[in-house]
């Protein structure tokens, strides 16, 4: 990257961590502004929580459930690439196999989750983390204790670094016209929506690295609408933010800024 002026040196120098818990998390919930990150400069770092081995497999299965974990973590690596990722790290929780509708979370440790993401923060130079909303969008445990495992890292970081800024963001927060508000986490009011339109074919391409899940991403819309929707057609172009750390009492003014600025975005009135 050639460094034109001082705010494309710093945004060079920013490093982002987005942790999630499955792999397509990161793409379905945040994957155009990730992207907008990454082309801008950032160097974004991946974490992801467990392999997904517990999810579907595709219609028809592109594997066995034993090899499952294996393929989504190439898939992972797939999405990360596109999304012009710096680096991929993976914790080794083992995803439970999801029975009928109901959803489990990977640990109830909490303390030992929240530590190893801390140390994550600590070894990168974190400035901004991006993870799951307190609601774990439409309720999943394993986002849910993600959430709460990063909302205690940044406690944890803080009390240790007081002089180090760093910004807690989740995604897929809530706005009037929300256009996947199944996936909006209620409690958690966006800040910044973001129109991700520019790297929508970046974000597309992502979500198609994740092949088994293709069916899943298409399922409930195309049962709305009484026919079979492909891919491309169910990935949004419209993100949200909900700045967690610092608390948001007036206009932005964060790392993040310096990203936003160059696109077309808008925060909702405080």
């Amino acid at each position: 990257m050639v460094v034109d002026d001082l705010k494309d040196l710093e945004l060079s120098l920013m490093n982002v961590l987005a942790f999630f818990a499955h792999p397509d998390d990161e793409t379905i919930l945040a994957g155009g502004i990730l992207a907008l990150l990454a082309n801008s400069g950032a160097k974004v770092h991946y974490l992801v929580a467990t392999r997904g081995e517990g999810g579907e497999m595709g219609e028809p299965p592109l594997c066995s459930q034993e090899e499952l974990g294996e393929v989504r973590e190439k898939e992972l690596s797939c999405a990360v690439q596109t999304l012009n990722g710096w680096s991929l790290s993976l914790l080794d929780y083992v995803d439970p196999v999801v029975q009928g509708d109901q959803l489990y979370a990977y640990t109830e440790d909490l303390e030992k989750l929240s530590t190893e993401v801390y140390e994550v923060i600590h070894s990168r130079d974190i400035d901004v983390l991006i993870s799951h909303g307190t609601n774990g969008e439409y309720g999943h445990p394993a986002h849910v204790i993600t959430n709460q495992a990063a909302t205690a890292s940044i406690k944890k970081y803080l009390a240790s670094h007081p002089d180090k800024p760093i910004y807690f963001y989740t995604a897929a927060s809530s706005f009037n016209g929300n256009p996947k508000p199944r996936l909006a986490n209620q409690d958690d009011p966006a800040h910044i929506i973001l129109d991700v339109y520019p790297v929508l074919g970046q974000k597309i391409a992502a979500a198609m690295c994740h092949r088994t899940q293709h069916a899943l991403f298409v399922r409930r819309k195309s049962e709305e609408l009484g026919r079979k929707l492909t891919v491309p057609e169910v990935i949004v172009h419209l993100e949200s933010l909900h700045r967690v750390y610092p608390p948001v009492d007036g206009p932005l003014d964060d790392p993040l800024f310096k990203l936003i600025e160059k696109w077309e975005w808008k925060q909702p009135s405080l």
